[in-house]
Order: structure tokens, then C-alpha cells, then sequence
């Protein structure tokens, strides 16, 4: 009995210690996640930009990590899922591969092919191919019953609020990092302006958190799908590709 009282003791006391000696739980991805795996210096997107990216280079690069999912074309998934990243500013990929790379825009689909640039110079050489391919036209584009209706609703609250930055056209300008936007899939825009204004994208810029606050779900998707109406003329989109239709790939 004496044995048996004290092994009971013993385990008891043993308690706090075998509770102390559990690994942690393991915690759930947050937006941003300060101790991803094989964090980037946040000086690689600054000097990316400073670099000149090799076309030839990056289409290597972007042909053996990037177009499986993104396409040849860089048209994306027309119903969202992938964006469409033909036309792109290369200061745009730049900030987004480099932001994905150190865990400041969470993505963890994106992260592993991302990490597979080896440096800068990779960044800007699959920035530069990506600038170079043409904008594929109608793919991607809201084509709900009550189209019509989103569209005019949509073209009222982008020229009031959203043309400032991206410009009235979508072409976006290359040195303040604001994304082209025509062409762009209505589905992909409407999930990151969501997220932006639920708090769900660490990497947005300030004046785009405040803009997207103020809009319910309805009024992002008139903008999405008004957004992804619209078309660039080539004379004024700043990058060297162009606006084509759907599947016509790369003029340079």
C-alpha cells in the first residue's frame, strides 16, 4: 500500500514537468509571418530595382517556375484563381516576388517557386520577360446577368476614387509600384481588394487599406469587374508589351 502511494505521489509530482516538456502547439499561419522559412533581406526588392533584367534570362525562369500555372501567355486562371501577370510593370513583380520571398505578403502557394530565384538579378530578370508579354483582352471578365449594372456602377466609383493611382485607363504607373489593371481577371481583383480591406494582405499600401474601407462586397465587385473591362491603348501603357487577344502570347 505504502509502495503504491508513493508511486501515485511520485507520478503526480511528476505532472508540471511532463506538462512543461510538451512541444508547443503548433501555431496557425498568420498573415504575416515573421519567421517563414528562409526570411529575405528586405534590401533584395530595393536592389532588385536597380538592376537591369535580362529578357532572355528570365524567360528561362519564368518557363521553368512560372508559366505551369500562370500560362505561357501569363494570362492566369480566368476565373481568379492565378492572376495574370502578361504586362505586368516589372517594378510590380519585383515588389511582390520580393515581399512573398520574406514572408511579408503571405502566400504560401507562391513561397516555394518564389525561392527558387537564386538573387536580385533573377528577380528582375523574370520581371523584365513578364513586362515584355502582351495583355490578353476579354479573358477574365464579369459576365454575370446584371453585367450592365456593375459595370456603370463600377466605372462611377473607380473614376471617383481608384483612377487617382491606377490611372483612368488601368495602366497603373510603373515607379509608385500601382499594378496595371486592365485585362486583369475581375475574380483575382475582387479576393485582393477583399483582403486588403479586411485586413488580409500585410503588403498593401496605406492609401489602398483606406480606399478599400470604405466599399461593402457588392461595390468591390462593380470596381472588379469594371477594372477588368477596361483596355490600354499601347501609347499609353508603360511597359514594352501590349494589349492582345486571348491567347495571342508575346509580341516584342
Amino acid at each position: 500500500m505504502k509502495k503504491m502511494a508513493l508511486t501515485v505521489a511520485v507520478s503526480i509530482a511528476l505532472l508540471p514537468a511532463l506538462a512543461v516538456a510538451q512541444p508547443p502547439a503548433e501555431k496557425k499561419a498568420t498573415i504575416e509571418v515573421r519567421d517563414y522559412p528562409g526570411n529575405t533581406s528586405a534590401s533584395e526588392r530595393d536592389e532588385a530595382l536597380k538592376l537591369k533584367g535580362n529578357v532572355k534570362a528570365g524567360q528561362a525562369a519564368y518557363q521553368e517556375y512560372c508559366e505551369a500555372c500562370h500560362l505561357p501567355t501569363g494570362g492566369g486562371n480566368p476565373d481568379g484563381s492565378i492572376p495574370q501577370l502578361a504586362g505586368q510593370h516589372s517594378t510590380v513583380v519585383i515588389k511582390q516576388l520580393a515581399d512573398i520571398r520574406s514572408g511579408r505578403r503571405y502566400n504560401p502557394t507562391m513561397y516555394p517557386f518564389a525561392r527558387k530565384l537564386a538573387n536580385p538579378q533573377a528577380l528582375a530578370n523574370v520581371a523584365a520577360y513578364i513586362q515584355t508579354l502582351c495583355i490578353p483582352l476579354g479573358s477574365g471578365r464579369y459576365a454575370g446577368p446584371d453585367a450592365a449594372e456593375m459595370l456603370a456602377g463600377g466605372k462611377l466609383l473607380y473614376e471617383k476614387q481608384c483612377s487617382q493611382c491606377h490611372q483612368p485607363n488601368g495602366e497603373g504607373a510603373k515607379d509608385q509600384f500601382y499594378p496595371v489593371l486592365a485585362g486583369q481577371h475581375y475574380g483575382y481583383l475582387l479576393r485582393q481588394m477583399t483582403d486588403i480591406r479586411d485586413g488580409k494582405r500585410a503588403n498593401a499600401h496605406p492609401e489602398m487599406v483606406q480606399a478599400a474601407k470604405n466599399y461593402n462586397y457588392d461595390q468591390l465587385l462593380a470596381i472588379s469587374a469594371y477594372q477588368a473591362s477596361l483596355t490600354t491603348p499601347k501609347s499609353m501603357l508603360m511597359t514594352p508589351g501590349s494589349m492582345c487577344k486571348t491567347g495571342a502570347g508575346k509580341k516584342l
